[in-house]
């Protein structure tokens, strides 16, 4: 497989490692908009892209993309306020992608069992709920895009909760995520039920990039001969644990 890389920063440079590794090619690296500059040929090399660049460049890079009639993977976060309008234009030109908040099997499954518990807590209304999200200080958007997408999940699940604020509240139909920027933290993601009586509380802590490095390698792998919008359920339905274990 001719990967196509957008983004080679730390994870970029995982995400090759582990390319080489399972026997693919890297065809061409982007790492600034200045780069996309007279590379269309080398774009079009390739089978499938895997961007994970910066939220402000991310959608354009989408779209470079879909002209070349590449397929994307994007695990860049902080963009989805544009997420419908890609969806439409994939849609519209019979192109494909592939986004996820977070590649990691781990944090898939985390989002399960949050769903379950939000679920199972809509009952219980004397708990308070509260997620708490920490990364690396080089993490550009706050909160993360993992917590977003258990925040609303959350609210999906419990009445009393209409929108999430990233900042304390005291308001009963907010969800408070409080976010916080450390030197080499990979990635802590922690939901929080609290009562007078006790606290029910669910932890995923990333131990490196490894984890979303390999799920994007796997992802970009799956989506290759596929037309559509897809995320990480879609592939999880199909490859479930054996591809996360190569």
């Amino acid at each position: 497989m001719k990967i196509a890389l957008s983004g080679y920063g730390k994870m970029g440079k995982e995400i090759e490692k582990i390319a080489l590794e399972r026997g693919h090619e890297i065809v061409v690296k982007f790492n600034d908009p200045d780069d996309w500059v007279g590379k269309d040929e080398e774009l079009k090399q390739a089978d499938v892209a895997i961007e994970f660049s910066m939220p402000h460049s991310v959608v354009s890079n989408i779209f470079k993309c879909f002209d070349a009639n590449v397929p994307v993977v994007v695990g860049t976060t902080g963009w989805f306020g544009q997420l419908e309008h890609v969806k439409d234009v994939c849609y519209e030109h019979n192109r494909s992608i592939l986004y996820a908040s977070n590649f990691s099997i781990g944090v898939n499954l985390f989002f399960e069992v949050n769903r379950v518990l939000a679920k199972l807590m809509n009952e219980h209304e004397n708990y308070l709920v509260q997620i708490d999200e920490t990364h690396h200080t080089a993490k550009v958007d706050s909160p993360s895009g993992t917590a977003i997408k258990l925040a609303n999940d959350i609210i999906d699940k419990l009445d009393r909760k209409d929108v999430w604020k990233n900042e304390p509240t005291a308001k009963e139909y907010e969800l408070e995520i409080i976010s916080h920027r450390v030197e080499n933290v990979p990635g802590t993601h922690s939901v929080k039920y609290a009562s007078d009586i006790d606290e029910i509380e669910i932890i995923h802590t990333a131990k490196s990039r490894v984890g979303f490095a390999k799920g994007a390698v796997i992802a970009a792998e799956w989506l290759i001969d596929k037309k559509g919008v897809y995320t990480m359920s879609d592939l999880l339905k199909d490859v479930k644990f054996e591809g996360f274990a190569k």
